[in-house]
């Protein structure tokens, strides 16, 4: 009999399992992985960018906005900083509040051998097949035989990167405790082109630039046009407010004066001073479309004005995301409702806890994902 089972040993369930192990809880964590920490291990390409030091609630996707709170304030982003410190571990500021280490690897094995020094066990390479209470107690059926304990966190995650192992597990076992799962989607997830700018994505894969996408889309960065539709940070951000049918409102020439601009080289053909812009095959693609051919001074003002709304809302109506394989996270998931955003214990549940990705909570591109791991891993360990 184990006072904890953890379901799960990624980020969360690690950060989990080191907390309630140093209470003197005897804590067992269950992971199908080989080893602890496998998104971890590659996440940022192998650099993970870890934290988030501006991480609020206002980056986080949840049909509470005040869930993240109590758990943010509990474990912030300079509470991970330390314990990079502590490990000897290096911590690269790449602006915008984004911290990365070069060693993903070195991150998850640092988490690991806390929670083994703090006392946690744990058994990998194992297939969990159904969780339950009975009598008052938790019990774990797996491929390797029943397990038992007084409390259970579910730490398994959602299906964002089923190459590495993600699967929706999580909902289900949370949907056997009575608890209602919110749909889920791909998250941080590149777009696909629908018919209309599919030769253009393909024409123009490789080709990268400034932009900003308006409401209820925000989001500002770069975006990569790819064979198959669009991505880069400013697309990943916008897709966690995207829906099927929508179209996003793009800003190819953020705070430029396109009128202004163009005006400064009145004898240059417009492709040519339209690539002083943008990247040269974009501008030429667009004068092709609008017709906008010849020097500049010979354009008219109705032309000029359609060239600039073409730059600042240039619209692109995607026909689907690139799916769970190509998504950082998952969107939805457990409702948070049925959860005490102090302790991450199922109010109706004693004893049942949710941490990390598997709660409708989604972070913005940029660590603050990784930061709501820690930091609701935290929270959960300080009491199950």
């Amino acid at each position: 009999m184990f006072d904890v089972l953890i379901l799960g040993a990624g980020a969360a369930g690690l950060t989990c399992a080191r907390e309630c192990a140093a209470r003197g809880r005897r804590t067992l964590a269950l992971d199908h992985a080989g080893v602890p920490g496998a998104k971890i291990r590659i996440s940022g390409g192998g650099k993970c960018n870890f934290t988030n030091t501006g991480a609020s609630a206002r980056d986080y996707v949840c049909s509470n906005p005040h869930f993240v709170k109590s758990a943010l304030s509990q474990y912030t982003p300079w509470d991970f900083v330390d314990f990079m410190q502590r490990h000897g571990l290096p911590v690269r500021d790449m602006g915008r509040g984004m911290l990365f280490s070069d060693k993903a690897k070195a991150v998850a094995e640092a988490l690991y051998r806390d929670a083994l020094a703090m006392g946690a066990e744990f058994a990998l390479n194992i297939a969990i097949r159904s969780a339950k209470m009975e009598n008052g107690v938790f019990r774990v059926d797996t491929d390797r035989g029943a397990f038992s304990g007084r409390s259970l966190v579910l730490a398994v995650g959602g299906p964002a990167w089923p190459q590495a192992g993600a699967s929706s597990l999580g909902c289900t076992l949370a949907e056997r405790f009575g608890l209602r799962c919110l749909e889920t989607r791909p998250g941080l997830v590149p777009l696909v082109a629908g018919q209309d700018l599919a030769p253009l994505c393909r024409e123009l894969t490789g080709v990268s630039l400034p932009v900003r996408i308006a409401p209820p889309h925000s989001a500002e960065g770069a975006l990569l046009f790819t064979h198959h539709g669009v991505s880069g940070p400013a697309v990943l951000d916008a897709s966690l407010a995207w829906r099927e049918g929508r179209t996003l409102s793009i800003d190819l020439a953020p705070d430029v004066d396109v009128v202004e601009a163009m005006g400064k080289s009145p004898r240059m053909e417009v492709r040519n001073a339209l690539a002083g812009l943008l990247p040269k095959r974009l501008a030429g693609w667009l004068c092709t479309r609008g017709g906008w051919e010849g020097p500049v001074a010979g354009l008219s003002r109705k032309q000029l004005t359609a060239l600039e709304a073409a730059l600042h809302s240039f619209e692109f109506t995607p026909r689907g995301t690139a799916g769970y394989s190509k998504a950082e996270v998952t969107l939805g998931g457990v409702d948070t409702d049925h959860f005490s955003s102090k302790t991450m214990e199922a109010k109706q549940i004693p004893g049942l806890y949710c941490v990390g990705e598997l709660l409708d909570v989604t972070g913005r591109l940029g660590g603050y994902n990784l930061q709501w791991a820690w930091s609701s891993g935290y929270a959960a360990g300080r009491w199950a």
